[in-house]
């Protein structure tokens, strides 16, 4: 059984759409996906370096898109369909439950308006790997910090103050490893 599965934020890499956009039909696609939501995917996709993509506004409509045009080119439908996160709207897509367009505009809008609640303060995630649970959880908490996601088999995400991310990845829970997101 095949299951299509669509990755969340952090999966974006600088340069990720660039072969597929060898194909004609994918260029085309993300140019008029750009001009919808008034962000210059190819380049995104192509050329900007790791911190411009890892600004939220950015990575989640490079993330669907990428996603998208992947399914497309790989003619592929699934009895199972699932996505992470922003994931979700690429998932939705491809299931035909929206549009292309709409879960572009729709993932445009919600990055941005992340975006825009996360500028108020230096926020940000990180993906906490490996350790107990519950002294991942209680550590997370005694910071100040949130369990954004409970990702299961080993992975929660901490949200919250840049500073106590800092903090957190200064002296983590014992048996993980923590990844900025």
């Amino acid at each position: 059984m095949l299951a299509i599965i669509a990755p969340g934020q952090g999966a974006q890499t600088p340069g990720m759409l660039t072969p597929w956009l060898e194909d004609s039909e994918s260029a085309q696609m993300i140019a008029r996906w750009s001009d919808v939501i008034g962000k210059d995917l190819t380049a995104l996709g192509t050329t900007a370096d790791a911190d411009e993509i890892r600004d939220t506004a950015n990575a989640q409509p490079l993330i669907v898109a990428t996603g998208l045009i992947a399914a497309n080119l790989l003619g592929v439908s699934a009895p199972i369909i699932s996505g992470h996160s922003v994931g979700e709207i690429t998932a939705a897509a491809v299931a035909k439950v929206i549009s292309e367009f709409d879960a572009m505009r729709f993932v445009n809008d919600r990055a941005n308006a992340m975006a825009k609640a996360a500028s108020l303060e230096k926020t940000g995630m990180s993906a906490v790997l490996g350790g107990e649970r519950d002294e991942v959880l209680d550590a997370i908490m005694k910071l100040g910090l949130v369990a954004a996601n409970d990702n299961g088999a080993g992975q929660i995400v901490a949200a919250g103050l840049i500073s106590e991310l800092s903090l957190f990845a200064d002296n983590p829970p014992a048996g993980t490893r923590i990844r900025p997101l």
